[in-house]
């Protein structure tokens, strides 16, 4: 009977960091919105990635990017979730309203952006760049 106690101790440990459940909005504060990353400390295992970040941005009306990215070596979309929010091109603007809309950009692409209404956006871009 104690091996069978052993085994299933030995499961639970090997599966504790196999599923978690949180809010976006909570798990993001101390990271600046980002709920998956490269620099997400080893408590949060699931969270760590070298793949993949994923952002939960919440936008005051107003807030804008404070210089153009361009040196971005990665893909990235960006979702709105509810507001209106402006990504800013060097020959356009794109605006996100309806909830869903995205906009995707690739590798080096020069961006800024800019909340038009309180908006709540997802950005995912890949790959991490560390």
């Amino acid at each position: 009977m104690a091996v069978g106690y052993h085994y299933l101790i030995f499961r639970y440990l090997e599966t504790v960091d196999m599923w978690r459940k949180g809010n976006a909005f909570d798990d993001g504060k101390a990271t600046g919105g980002w709920i998956i990353s490269h620099f997400i400390d080893s408590e949060n295992a699931l969270r760590r990635s070298t793949d993949v970040e994923v952002k939960w941005g919440v936008h005051p009306s107003g807030d804008t990017r404070a210089a153009w990215a361009d040196d971005d070596a990665r893909t990235t979309i960006l979702l709105i979730v509810s507001g209106r929010f402006r990504l800013d091109l060097p020959d356009e603007s794109i605006v996100l309203e309806r909830q869903g809309d995205y906009v995707m950009w690739g590798s080096g692409f020069r961006h800024s952006w800019h909340a038009e209404k309180d908006s709540v956006v997802i950005t995912v871009r890949w790959p991490v760049v560390v």
